[in-house]
């Protein structure tokens, strides 16, 4: 067999190894890798590694990646280009209403319009990291990004998107207190708890979009790497690295599960009690006035973790990488874009607050 073998090389005379890059059909693949031979004796055993355009010499630290989004046919290029336009200035618009009635409404300066406010920005900053780029690739016919705004990206993404989740923890935690202890809601709800806990939440995302962006930093990839997503998604770099990615895997699903879990845990813990304390309520007029405080953040949280997990599990069964990008829309666009929706149309206060604003531009 090894007359059929090339590029034998031996290892230290002290190490009774042969290392050999098996050539012969029997060891031919056609999944897209390249299969590595060690052989110890009679019994080679395998090692899968990824299969470049350039020779193994060539390998080194890519400097750009090509985003190829959702199609490359030119005809549907019009129409993604008009979608994303017209989802991005809804989003935009959305969100700044929302802050600006938070902001310029005396009866709106509690904790929990304060946080909306805060969710809103982080909303813009979420939507902003990705779709921005989206149309200007469709524009320019330019998808190209540089390894440094990958990672920039990247670091963004899970910085506001982390945000998200840890500010509708929050707000969970603002109408466990108004429901179940409402007349200590303003001595523990105070300004300055109220500060602790945004700069908390900032801190803790930072936290995690950093330890995310430096497992990323770590992985080695071949040149001229193909991304089959509309922006740097972290999966998608892992699939395609030349290194051993299981060690990186390991702890990016540890890390976000942790930043992920714990936010849920808070979540379903203040809706527990939250419930609880409301099935306690004698009349039902008080149970509906009670559970419609939290109505508007119920929804948000569904539909924030709903997309979450949607894009997750639909990510480990469809073996489709562009039917990912497609679902990834959901969570990193349409998610955004109808929080305001939700709060505006579900929310008194923030209708007339925003009739108000709208009266005073007229």
């Amino acid at each position: 067999m090894l007359s059929q073998l090339r590029n034998v090389a031996k290892f230290p005379s002290s190490v009774n190894t042969l290392f050999v890059k098996c050539m012969h059909p029997k060891y031919s693949h056609t999944d897209g890798f390249l299969y590595t031979c060690f052989c110890y004796v009679n019994c080679p055993l395998f090692s899968k590694s990824c299969l470049c355009s350039v020779e193994p010499d060539n390998l080194t630290d890519v400097l750009e990646f090509l985003l190829l989004g959702f199609s490359d046919d030119p005809e549907r290029q019009p129409l993604t280009f008009s979608l994303f336009l017209s989802m991005y200035v809804v989003t935009m618009l959305g969100n700044l209403l929302i802050i600006l009635a938070v902001s310029s409404d005396s009866h709106l300066h509690t904790p929990m319009y304060v946080f909306l406010s805060i969710l809103s920005v982080a909303d813009i900053g979420f939507t902003s990291t990705t779709v921005p780029k989206v149309i200007l690739d469709i524009q320019t016919h330019n998808r190209v990004i540089s390894h440094a705004g990958c990672l920039i990206q990247l670091s963004f993404f899970y910085l506001f998107g982390c945000l998200d989740g840890v500010l509708l923890t929050v707000m969970a935690y603002d109408r466990f207190v108004a429901i179940c202890y409402p007349l200590y809601y303003p001595v523990i709800m105070n300004p300055r708890l109220c500060r602790l806990l945004i700069l908390v939440s900032f801190l803790i995302s930072l936290l995690d979009s950093q330890l995310q962006c430096l497992i990323v930093s770590q992985l080695t990839f071949c040149t001229n790497v193909e991304i089959p997503h509309f922006f740097c998604d972290p999966p998608q770099l892992l699939k395609l690295s030349c290194n051993d990615t299981s060690t990186n895997k390991i702890f990016m699903y540890f890390i976000g599960g942790i930043f992920a879990g714990i936010p849920v845990s808070g979540i379903l813990f203040s809706y527990t009690q939250i419930l609880s304390s409301v099935l306690r309520v004698p009349s039902t007029g008080g149970k509906y006035k009670a559970l419609s405080t939290c109505g508007s953040h119920l929804s948000v949280v569904c539909l924030y973790y709903g997309t979450g997990l949607g894009v997750y599990l639909g990510s480990t069964v469809s073996h489709s990488s562009r039917k990912d990008a497609v679902a990834s829309v959901m969570y990193a666009v349409v998610a955004p874009m109808l929080n305001p929706f939700i709060y505006s149309l579900r929310n008194r206060d923030i209708k007339r607050a925003l009739q108000r604003l709208l009266n005073r531009t007229a």
